[in-house]
């Protein structure tokens, strides 16, 4: 397996984005479950996308810059149903935390919802304790937000 830094518009992560956006969609039962602003090239600091050994694009994530003081966001963290389990989500959080840390930035926050258990037990085994909503994610009742210092 291999992880690269790709360019937002990168086919395979438009690709990979749009398949978590789908899961996303079935498990909380609606096109847009997710409070605030949406993703974009625009505020995306970084994106990676992971392959595997035949060149298969397996997953991805990125990173958005919460602004001052260091602190950023991983934003569309996705592994392919068939490649759960293989370390692959591991390997892409890894790649994020080392660009972050290169960075100078503090700590890492995500936000995943109720109906995700399986990415708060990732996170969780992962170093990402719970912390309050913050930013858009502050009233949504469905949130659940995470960080981890670097």
């Amino acid at each position: 397996m291999k992880i690269e830094q790709v360019e937002w518009d990168n086919p395979d992560a438009v690709a990979l984005r749009a398949r978590q956006r789908v899961e996303i969609a079935e498990r909380y039962g609606t096109p847009d479950s997710e409070p605030g602003v949406p993703p974009s090239q625009a505020d995306i600091a970084v994106f990676f996308v992971a392959y595997d050994d035949d060149g298969s694009a397996v997953g991805c994530g990125g990173l958005r810059a919460l602004g001052a003081g260091g602190v950023g966001e991983i934003k569309r963290m996705y592994v392919a149903p068939a490649s759960r389990g293989t370390g692959v989500a591991a390997r892409v959080l890894l790649a994020l935390e080392d660009w972050a840390r290169d960075q100078g930035w503090s700590s890492l926050r995500l936000e995943t919802g109720d109906a995700q258990p399986d990415a708060v037990r990732f996170y969780t085994r992962s170093g990402y304790a719970p912390i309050p909503g913050f930013g858009h994610y502050a009233d949504s009742d469905d949130s659940l937000c995470f960080e981890r210092p670097l």
